[in-house]
């Protein structure tokens, strides 16, 4: 019997219909922003539900201050749908999945992994990076949804985007850190791509593709900006050769058992949602 009410649950199936509009505006520029995708009950319930259970297993102990860049920058805890089974629901909701495929314009999206990102009061910069450096994915049919789970103004650091920034080939083979920041910080300037800085109402999501390069500003708020993200792939990926330390240890941690050249159709990565 499901623990998530009734009300949440038909939130979590019912379509959210996408215009025209809206699947050339993300196609053009890889990343768009939706209102109301969720309603302030379905946010309140898998806040209190994934701020839990962060909070039971994040081993991070040391102060802010102490970290480097990256991990000032959030805590991070993978694969919550593979810990809870109320945060399952949430992560394999049809609404978010069909949304997914429709913006990449594909006939199904399945699971890569996902995210709790928690960047805590006095929290850092996540520096500019693109998501796809990590990814041992053979095409760029990859996107990320990133789902505040509260109001998120500017001073919570919310996600920033470099619009049509996926074109840029130079800083692909950057990890996120000081270096991708600095780098990417002047790359970025030189070019005609708009800065999106803008807060999130509640039940705003954003959803970007895996070449956009993106960061997020210092949490200054005085409270835990809280974000759950799931990254989607298209249902037909196929796994490429590691190209990078980092697309080798995805490989064993995010698609174990998949082989180069073929469909990554492994239990870790289940069809999330087909047309």
């Amino acid at each position: 019997m499901s623990k998530i009410p009734a009300h949440i649950q038909d939130v979590l199936s019912a379509p959210y219909p996408l215009t025209k509009e809206q699947i050339d505006f993300f196609q053009q520029n890889r990343y768009i922003k939706l209102k109301q995708v969720l309603d302030a009950e379905t946010i309140g319930f898998f806040s209190e539900a994934i701020g839990k259970k962060v909070a039971e297993i994040n081993t991070v102990t040391s102060k802010v201050e102490e970290r480097d860049t990256y991990g000032k920058a959030f805590l991070q805890l993978f694969n919550l749908w593979r810990e809870d089974e109320t945060i399952k629901e949430l992560i394999f909701s049809k609404r978010i999945g069909k949304i997914a495929a429709d913006l990449m314009q594909v006939n199904g999206v399945r699971m890569y992994h996902d995210q709790a990102l928690f960047k805590e009061a006095g929290g850092g910069i996540t520096p500019w990076h693109a998501d796809q450096y990590y990814w041992p994915l053979e095409t760029d049919k990859t996107i990320t949804a990133w789902i505040p789970l509260q109001e998120t103004p500017l001073n919570m650091g919310p996600v920033e985007f470099s619009a049509c920034s996926h074109q840029i080939v130079e800083g692909r083979e950057l990890a996120i850190g000081d270096e991708s920041e600095t780098l990417m910080q002047q790359r970025l300037h030189v070019t005609d791509f708009k800065h999106i800085i803008e807060p999130f109402d509640l039940g705003e999501i954003s959803f970007h593709s895996g070449w956009l390069f993106h960061r997020a500003g210092a949490n200054t708020s005085g409270k835990m900006r809280k974000v759950m993200t799931i990254i989607f792939m298209d249902k037909n990926m196929r796994l490429k050769e590691p190209e990078n330390k980092n697309q080798m240890v995805d490989w064993q941690t995010w698609c174990p058992g998949a082989k180069v050249g073929e469909e990554i159709d492994t239990p870790m990565n289940p069809v999330i949602y087909s047309a």
